[in-house]
């Protein structure tokens, strides 16, 4: 029975009627009439009105689109009388969100149209959202649910499960038994599309709740297993392919839960790859539910007998299916489209599965069989074999980093005469793995093999096929960024002669390629470029003259790249005129930019950067043509849109650039192609602040005003959130340069850039993104020096840091708990989630110790009261059995040391045992901060730590003497240790007994030859024991002139100490009678040239 008069449902009809219109402007009418005349002033009357149009009405049309329309308007925002933004549903009186709600389950049960009904299901999943996520009520909707899940008919059952699956929060908090049995019902349902809802309905319910209620459910794996077979049997690709993206699902969730079934699960996923009559959706899901295993459970992975082995055989078979009807790659050479879209080809597939596998199962693992098949293929007839071959070798070579660096000439003797191969895409594709290879094996490959290499990549740059000659010269691009500029010398003649030639091939897309690869030797080979400037500056500069054509744009911003980074390359002064030529070209060129999608566009703004490197303080002219357009992109706002309906959200997924992100029922398209280019524009301008210091200072103030501060509050991405806490310090330091400290410009920047700053502290989300923001936080405090900061910021920043740490302390916490949960299996590493985290999270705690340092390097004792609040925290860090925590304690400990002279010692207590068991510390890094805390303790300290030094001084002996004290890991621990003995003998030589027994000893500590900060101290204590003609370096003379020749070589002793200590030991050399020829002989020619400069 209808609550509404007949006119107003005859009113409503019309309206949905235009709403459906072809015609735009009916259309755009009725929108408008929807919005102000329902929607603003009777939402209740029009949520009735489509509820019952759906319930009523005999058009299957209009029922179906009234339920898209009640979905759409219910989930809208309106403000609640107390000023809260609410969505609609919620806002109505109770009363007639009652009867809607019933209205609304009974039209789902009387529909009998299966797309009406779904549409009718999204409606009421709409609606249990918004009171699941509300915290609210609605009794009814479960027994409903239900009820349907056992109806006699089908399309009931299956609009169950579906509404389950878009709403898992309705059913969390249930009686477990109930919702086992509705899902165990589900799975065994005779309809097969019940069945597939109720696997999407439980992996959407798995996904909701937590770890520990999960394995209440792992029982029912068994039955969600049973369901595939039948399916694979009956031939039915589509219902298979969505049974296999719940179980990705699933796997992703809780890998563990299949570890019974497991082999099985393997055996029938491989039978489903290998079965070519099934779709290749199907087949390469079932490829993604094996390699999402290794992503989440590895271990799991290599304990199956044959997981590994079966995976690599289907992935390479994937692999070799490509180049269909086109045998002889006619078709693939006569393309100019140098990225098709080839994400669904099962060729794709295998080779992305192949460097996931070999990331998460790793070499010891994937190489044996992979190279087992490797052989075999590139000797094979077939082509694309050999092709599938090297794309492994190119897919396989990160994750098989370690291993396969031992081996490259093995890998290479595969590879390089596949650039001879008499096919086209074989000789494509082993350009792709030497190109890969370049980068994963950066520095081997170019030092090792360069003479293999490069001389077998120049002659594919002749190849007949353009694509090919592109592919080469892509290669050479990923060699050379990696090369030193010694080792490319040589071969430049040669690589830049066929690069030369490739700028007059026909095709534009080669052309590019060329200039881009000349560009990157450019930038590689430094002044070795310089003769071949007068060749190919000409060339570059005729290609920027010329028209500016739709078609000629990227070559021209390729031109422009290249220009500008061999500028880069060969200086100021090689340019020369040249230098006023190329800037006056980029302006003009950026005078003439008017289309949004012009790549010229981007490509100046980065020309514009390198030539402010080039030319610093003449660049400053420029400014004017460059600053606007910059200003512009930097200050861009998001481009947001809210998107209510599939159809919007399916026209926006068809556009570059856009991110969609889910939210309350609803998702939020972000442009991020604007927000990309904001990130841009915002590093160039840390770039001008960089060059151009002082003098960038007339757009210092807008700049930090309208573009950097709201950008460390820019949370739709988090890229300009980074820059702009990297940009704020460089702004800081532009102003002090022009304007001095203390000044009134710098003083009232600062005063807005502080309290944004510490504002940011306490609101940034992202741990990753925080840690950026103390960075900014302490490089600003920095700039601005001593006294910056008021006693209130300095509290304000500690209730921002203490936050922080119960934040991070909550995570270590849930960390140790979902550990607990899992049940981690021997040999089962963490997660790399996990992994991830636990960085984000130390380098978070360490740039919060470098803001902790900073404020006490220009502030002191000032600060001892704010830091205070932290001490309990910092004090558990010192005991715990987290050797980085230990770690984070001991340098602020240290910093109390250095910074607060004699108040040190009121935290003696906290303090003196932390650097006892330090020293002790089986991690190098915690001896090292024990070991200079002790050496600051000596200096800065003041008298009453004196007592403490006795004891100390052994542990920082035994710290010099243990295992392996002078390898890479330990030796900045045995250094600091020396020196702060040296700080101990030097400034509280009473407090120690024995000293010359100690002296002795502590001369056999040295040399510091790694940490340039310990170094001078130590030394400088050395030159004053030879001042004094001390008997424990009179009486081995030999041994301590080596010392110090040593770090005299490694450049730890420079300076003023340098100059003092080379005094001393010309003294000790005359004074014991040594001859330092006869020492020098003894050393390799290069550090006889060095000390000789020294010693002559």
């Amino acid at each position: 029975m209808s609550v509404l008069p007949a006119e107003v449902h005859t009113e409503l009809v019309q309206l949905l009627d235009a709403l459906q219109s072809a015609e735009n402007s009916v259309r755009s009418t009725a929108e408008e009439h929807l919005a102000n005349n329902w929607v603003a002033t009777k939402p209740d009357m029009l949520l009735m009105g489509l509820v019952e149009q759906i319930h009523g009405s005999n058009d299957t049309t209009t029922r179906s689109f009234a339920a898209v329309i009640f979905r759409r308007i219910s989930s809208k925002t309106r403000k609640a009388p107390n000023g809260d933004s609410v969505e609609l549903f919620l806002s109505l009186p109770q009363e007639q969100a009652y009867v809607i709600r019933q209205k609304l389950i009974e039209a789902l049960g009387a529909e009998t149209t299966n797309s009406v009904r779904n549409k009718i299901g999204d409606a009421v999943a709409e609606i249990a959202r918004q009171y699941s996520e509300g915290k609210e009520q609605w009794p009814e909707i479960l027994g409903v649910l239900f009820t349907l899940s056992i109806s006699q008919e089908v399309g009931q059952r299956e609009i169950a499960y579906r509404i389950f699956s878009t709403t898992p929060g309705i059913i969390e908090k249930q009686h477990e038994d109930t919702v086992l049995s509705a899902f165990t019902k589900g799975f065994k349902d005779e309809d097969v599309s019940v069945r597939l809802s109720a696997m999407e309905a439980f992996a959407s319910f798995f996904r909701s709740i937590s770890k520990k209620a999960q394995q209440k459910y792992y029982a029912l794996i068994p039955e969600v297993l049973n369901i595939l077979p039948p399916i694979k049997e009956s031939q039915e690709s589509e219902e298979l392919t969505r049974a296999l993206v719940s179980l990705i699902d699933l796997a992703e969730i809780a890998p563990k839960m299949f570890k019974e079934l497991f082999r099985n699960l393997v055996a029938f996923s491989i039978s489903v790859i290998q079965d070519k009559d099934l779709s290749d959706q199907a087949r390469q899901n079932a490829l993604e539910l094996m390699a999402t295993f290794s992503d989440y459970a590895p271990a799991m992975c290599k304990k199956d007998p044959t997981y590994t082995s079966d995976m690599i055989t289907q992935c390479l078979s994937l692999m070799t299916d490509i180049g269909a009807d086109d045998d002889d790659a006619a078709e693939w050479n006569a393309s100019d489209d140098m990225d098709p879209d080839e994400s669904d080809l099962n060729h794709v597939a295998g080779e992305q599965c192949m460097d996931r596998l070999a990331n998460k199962l790793g070499g010891q693992t994937i190489l044996a069989p992979t190279f087992s098949w490797l052989p075999r293929m590139m000797s094979s007839d077939a082509w694309r074999d050999r092709h599938a071959a090297l794309m492994a070798i190119s897919a396989i070579s990160e994750g098989c980093r370690d291993l396969m660096e031992g081996e490259l000439t093995q890998v290479l003797e595969l590879v390089v005469p596949a650039l001879r191969d008499p096919h086209s895409r074989v000789r494509w594709a082993g350009c792709n793995a030497l190109g890969q290879m370049s980068t994963d094996f950066a520095g081997t490959m170019q030092s090792k093999y360069h003479s293999v290499v490069v001389p077998a990549i120049i002659p594919v740059l002749n190849s007949p096929e353009p694509r090919v000659q592109a592919h080469a010269a892509a290669a050479l691009v990923n060699f050379c960024e990696e090369a030193e500029k010694e080792i490319l010398e040589p071969y430049l003649d040669d690589l830049l002669t066929h690069l030369f030639q490739l700028l007059q091939s026909e095709k534009r897309y080669v052309q590019e390629q060329a200039l881009s690869t000349i560009a990157t030797i450019a930038d590689s080979a430094e002044a070795a470029f310089a003769k071949y400037y007068s060749t190919l500056m000409p060339l570059l500069f005729s290609v920027l003259q010329q028209e500016n054509t739709r078609e000629l744009r990227l070559l021209r911003a390729k031109a422009m790249e290249c220009a500008t980074l061999i500028a880069l390359a060969v200086g100021k002064e090689k340019l020369g005129e040249d230098a006023k030529t190329l800037v006056e070209l980029l302006g003009t060129i950026q005078q003439n930019i008017t289309d949004a999608d012009d790549p010229q566009a981007q490509y100046l703004m980065h020309c514009w950067g390198r030539m402010c490197r080039v030319l610093a303080l003449d660049f400053l002219p420029c400014l004017p043509t460059v600053m606007p357009p910059l200003l512009e992109l930097a200050s861009a706002k998001a481009d947001i849109q809210l998107l209510e309906d599939d159809e919007q959200v399916e026209s926006v997924q068809q556009e570059d650039g856009w991110e969609l992100v889910p939210l309350k029922g609803k998702v939020i398209g972000i442009k991020t192609s604007t927000l990309d280019d904001k990130h841009m524009a915002i590093e160039l301008l840390v770039v001008y602040a960089q060059v151009l210091e002082g003098h960038f200072a007339p757009y210092v103030a807008e700049v930090m005003e309208k573009i950097a501060l709201p950008g460390l509050a820019f949370f739709f991405h988090d890229p300009v959130r980074v820059v702009s806490a990297k940009c704020v310090p460089q702004l800081l330091n532009s102003y002090k340069k022009q304007f001095g400290i203390p000044s009134y410009e710098v003083s009232q920047l600062w005063g807005i850039t502080i309290e944004k700053l510490l504002e940011v502290l306490s609101a940034e989300p992202a741990v990753d993104t925080l840690a950026e923001m103390y960075q900014c936080f302490y490089e600003s405090v920095e700039v601005m020096g001593k006294g910056c900061l008021t006693p209130l910021h300095m509290d304000t920043f500690i209730d921002s840091a203490h936050s922080a740490l119960e934040d991070y302390k909550d995570r270590v916490v849930k960390r140790e708990d979902e550990r607990a949960d899992v049940n981690k299996d021997e040999g089962e590493e963490e997660s790399e989630e996990t992994l991830f985290a636990i960085e984000d999270d130390q380098t978070l705690l360490s740039d919060m110790n470098k803001a902790y340092h900073c404020i006490f390097k220009n502030h002191g004792v000032a600060f001892l009261p704010a830091w205070q609040r932290l001490h309990a925290t910092y004090d558990a860090f010192l005991k715990s059995s987290d050797a980085t925590q230990r770690q984070w304690g001991l340098c602020i400990m240290d910093d109390v040391l250095e910074f607060c002279g004699e108040q040190s010692w009121n935290y003696s207590q906290a303090i003196i045992e932390p650097l006892a068991t330090g020293c002790r510390d089986p991690a190098p890094a915690n001896r090292q901060a024990a070991a200079y805390g002790i050496g600051v303790a000596a200096h800065k300290g003041g008298p009453q730590w004196s007592h403490f030094f006795r004891p100390a001084v052994d542990l920082l002996f035994q710290a010099t003497q243990m295992p392996n004290a002078r390898g890479d890991d330990d030796v900045y621990a045995t250094e600091n240790a020396c020196a702060a003995i040296a700080k101990i003998l030097h400034y509280n030589a009473s407090a120690v007994p024995n000293t010359q027994q100690v002296i002795v000893q502590w001369i056999d500590t040295l040399p510091i030859i790694n940490d340039e900060e310990a170094a001078p101290y130590a030394y400088a204590y050395l030159a004053q024991l030879i001042d004094q003609q001390n008997p424990a370096v009179m009486s081995q003379g030999a041994k301590v002139f080596m010392f110090i020749v040593q770090a005299l070589e490694a450049e730890t002793l420079t300076g003023n100490t340098a100059s003092r200590v080379i005094a001393a030991t010309k003294m000790l050399l005359s004074n014991v009678g040594l001859n330092p020829a006869h020492l020098l002989s003894q050393m390799p020619p290069e550090t006889q040239q060095i000390v000789r400069q020294y010693f002559s």
